[in-house]
């Protein structure tokens, strides 16, 4: 046996070994967030929605850890409640425009020439507008709300899956195991159903973790500037634009929403990492 073997199998052990800690250590937190977000009306220690003009912009203190705001609501309790807007509203646009995506771009890859071009002309077009001001427009038309922004995002994150789709089962039709099957009489609906999508849905999964935390920014984004979630839905963006003229005086009542954000998109970028990094197949030899 080759001297070199042993230690090169050691090295890729510890290697497989970091991956998976990494992989299960922000897995798990991505789930704790999720669960908390899940049963956010259990966990929050008072009324999201109850107003007590007694205690306006009261400091944090042993009653109300991060303060209150104008309308005497406990912030810590709307940061709570707000994580099940914002995470999962993030969740069903990231679902959505990669269901979205992935399906135009096999099509484009399997219905001829003519729909390929068209549908890929069409990824141009909405490609040739900055997304986020092609967003913004497209919200403003809608009339604003959570619903809308999703659509609006949407509109201009399809693109990115419909290609990546597409030249994954373009790399795929040449592949022998595809001709193969081709031979041997499945059709069309079948090679994609056993052959594409269990191929192509790595790189699609890898692609669909990173944006997570790029949807939420933006959807926060959008919600700031008074085009995402509406009062007195409490939403991360929006409790951010209601306070920020109050974070010279109070920066506490502006920062705790902006801290869930941060935190929140850490974690899924951090699990995003993760996940291509232990599906890397350079990382398994």
């Amino acid at each position: 046996m080759n001297q070199t073997a042993v230690p090169t199998v050691r090295v890729q052990n510890v290697r497989q070994n970091c991956l998976q800690r990494k992989l299960y250590i922000f897995g798990g937190l991505a789930l704790l967030l999720l669960i908390a977000a899940f049963f956010s009306e259990q966990l929050c220690p008072y009324d999201p929605y109850l107003q007590d003009m007694t205690l306006t912009k009261a400091p944090p203190s042993a009653e109300h850890w991060l303060g209150t705001d104008r309308y005497g609501r406990d912030m810590l309790s709307r940061v709570i409640a707000g994580s099940k807007t914002s995470i999962f509203s993030t969740l069903l646009l990231v679902g959505f425009v990669t269901l979205l995506g992935s399906s135009i771009g096999i099509v484009c890859a399997g219905a001829g020439k003519k729909v390929d071009t068209v549908l890929m002309r069409l990824s141009d077009m909405f490609l040739a507008f900055p997304g986020l001001v092609f967003a913004l427009a497209v919200a403003a038309v809608l009339g604003g709300g959570v619903h809308n922004a999703i659509l609006a995002l949407a509109a201009i994150s399809w693109p990115k899956y419909a290609r990546l789709a597409r030249s994954q089962t373009l790399a795929l039709q040449s592949a022998a195991f595809m001709q193969a099957a081709r031979m041997a009489g499945s059709g069309t609906l079948k090679r994609i159903r056993k052959h594409v999508i269990p191929n192509i849905a790595g790189p699609i999964l890898v692609t669909a973790m990173l944006d997570i935390g790029t949807m939420m920014m933006e959807l926060a984004g959008l919600s700031f500037l008074g085009l995402g979630a509406k009062p007195p839905i409490p939403e991360w963006g929006s409790m951010v634009s209601d306070t920020r003229n109050l974070l010279p005086i109070q920066p506490w009542v502006t920062l705790a929403p902006g801290f869930a954000i941060f935190l929140s998109v850490t974690i899924f970028n951090l699990l995003g990492d993760a996940v291509r990094d232990y599906l890397d197949p350079k990382n398994r030899t």
